[in-house]
């Protein structure tokens, strides 16, 4: 797509690469898209999102721009020991037929691509994660860890952060987009664990937020002078500037911690709230704690306390090839999929 508009996109055909020593070739499978990649597009630039996967090769110039998406791969092709053609992996991938990573780290959990310019990115992205070494697979619930995965880990991240932060002593958490799937991840992690829980929405996301059941009380966004003036927490998911000045309004220096998490309205937030949550950097920090095998652990156990409600309020919409890829982007970028939906594409 193009960095500089987004809506625009293009198809490149193209031969499939041939592998030097110590590379292993992934054929992308199955891929989901939410409100997350968009996040990925419109950070492309400043938090390095667009260099993961590089276009150059397929013919393409720096204008244009592969958005990561999150799915299952299969390894189709290796020349590294313990990486087998037949794995099937579950990790970030682009918007492309196919990919050529460099294992390193290679064990019972999978690897991770230490590829050279992938080096000094993130390393959380790097993981690939093979279904027979991680405890949260289910087959039965692939899709289910496709559209949520990543986002459960922000959430899951997020939700301990807070709560490592003993709330930030606030007697309100305020979540906007409370009807996304971040959001609502989160405050099933947040629910009844502290203070009162807030949902921000739309009027006609109201009914289906309310039915979640995670929230002690879903609000419109015309309805943010009712909120009670206490020391709030304000946990940003959309990124509107009207909704964070409608806070400030309402709720003065009780405001009492400003953090911005996500940006489902496609406006950056960062420089205007008071913190940036950055998932990768609280998981560094509970690696240390926990160590990796500890860290897996208390993943999974929440992974699975999710798992067992968010079936019944989800319905996922499967595509099928590079056409129904483009049309799901479109929809999510144009914020048009109703939150009930999620997109899954089999590539």
């Amino acid at each position: 797509m193009a960095r500089d508009d987004l809506g625009r996109t293009t198809l490149v055909e193209g031969a499939t690469p041939e592998l030097s020593e110590g590379e292993a070739l992934l054929r992308v499978d199955r891929v989901g898209l939410t409100a997350n990649n968009v996040t990925y597009a419109v950070l492309g630039d400043s938090m390095r999102y667009w260099q993961f996967f590089p276009p150059g090769p397929r013919g393409l110039g720096p204008q244009w721009g592969l958005p990561p998406l999150w799915g299952f791969a299969e390894v189709v092709a290796s020349t590294v020991p313990g990486v087998a053609a037949g794995q099937r992996v579950y990790g970030y991938l682009p918007s492309a037929g196919h990919l050529v990573v460099r294992p390193g780290r290679v064990d019972a959990r999978g690897f991770r691509d230490v590829s050279g310019h992938r080096v000094e990115l993130p390393s959380p992205y790097q993981a690939y994660r093979s279904i027979t070494g991680d405890p949260a697979y289910r087959s039965d619930q692939e899709d289910l860890l496709i559209l949520f995965r990543p986002l459960f880990f922000t959430s899951f991240m997020l939700a301990d952060q807070v709560i490592d932060n003993d709330f930030y002593r606030a007697a309100s958490v305020v979540l906007s987009s409370a009807s996304s799937k971040t959001a609502y991840a989160a405050a099933c992690e947040l629910h009844g664990r502290g203070p009162r829980l807030v949902g921000l929405t739309s009027p006609g996301n109201r009914e289906f937020t309310q039915s979640l059941g995670c929230y002690d009380e879903v609000v419109s966004y015309d309805e943010i002078g009712l909120l009670d003036v206490v020391p709030t927490a304000y946990l940003d998911l959309s990124g509107a500037p009207s909704t964070r000045a409608a806070l400030r309004r309402r709720l003065g220096d009780r405001l009492v911690r400003d953090v911005a998490v996500g940006l489902t309205s496609r406006t950056p937030n960062a420089d205007a709230a008071g913190e940036v949550f950055f998932a990768p950097v609280h998981m560094r920090k509970r690696r240390r704690d926990w160590g990796a095998d500890g860290l897996d652990q208390r993943f999974t156990d929440a992974w699975r306390r999710f798992a067992e409600v968010v079936g019944g309020w989800l319905d996922v919409r499967v595509g099928v090839g590079s056409d129904d890829l483009r049309r799901a982007w479109l929809e999510v970028l144009a914020g048009r999929t109703p939150p009930r939906v999620g997109h899954v594409v089999q590539l």
